[in-house]
């Protein structure tokens, strides 16, 4: 009789289990924001978007964004830009790459820079780099955009290759 009882309940409870309606999450998935941001010039992806610089060429970083001109709406500021190792930097407001938001108005950014303004605001040392490869700065940058709407997107970090 106890072993009916427990079959049972174990029966019960795996009814009721698969009775449960589920919801259409993956923790794994990624979530994308509404409106995707570009660099249209990236040379790589690993897996981030990755730009190139040569040292021998002045050691100028350009970083191109863009969103679709489908979705209706405009970049109107670049709220911040940050350099770091990881995600948390952008969100703060200590230690950022611009103090003052950047008007932007269109559906494209471009970011300039050397390798020498790099390592004046904290990026690190220019790494060494062999004649047949690059090496990628230590650092990423990192984007936050404000939108025509109001709405804030912060674009995926973006990797520089250096090479010679």
């Amino acid at each position: 009789m106890k072993k009916n009882m427990k079959l049972l309940s174990f029966l019960f409870l795996i009814m009721i289990l698969i009775s449960c309606k589920k919801e259409d999450f993956n923790g794994l998935s990624d979530v994308r924001p509404p409106v995707p941001v570009t660099v249209t010039n990236a040379i790589d992806f690993r897996p981030e978007p990755t730009v190139g610089t040569s040292i021998g060429g002045g050691g100028i970083i350009k970083i191109d964004l863009a969103i679709p001109a489908s979705t209706g709406r405009t970049i109107k500021e670049v709220t911040r830009i940050a350099i770091s190792t990881t995600y948390t930097k952008i969100q703060g407001t200590t230690g950022l790459w611009n103090s003052s938001p950047i008007p932007v108005n269109a559906i494209t950014y471009t970011f300039n820079s050397t390798l020498t303004e790099y390592t004046a605001k904290g990026g690190g040392a220019i790494p060494s780099v062999s004649t047949t490869t690059g090496t990628e700065l230590s650092n990423r940058f990192y984007f936050m955009l404000t939108l025509d709407d109001g709405s804030v997107i912060v674009a995926e970090p973006v990797r520089v290759l250096v090479s010679n």
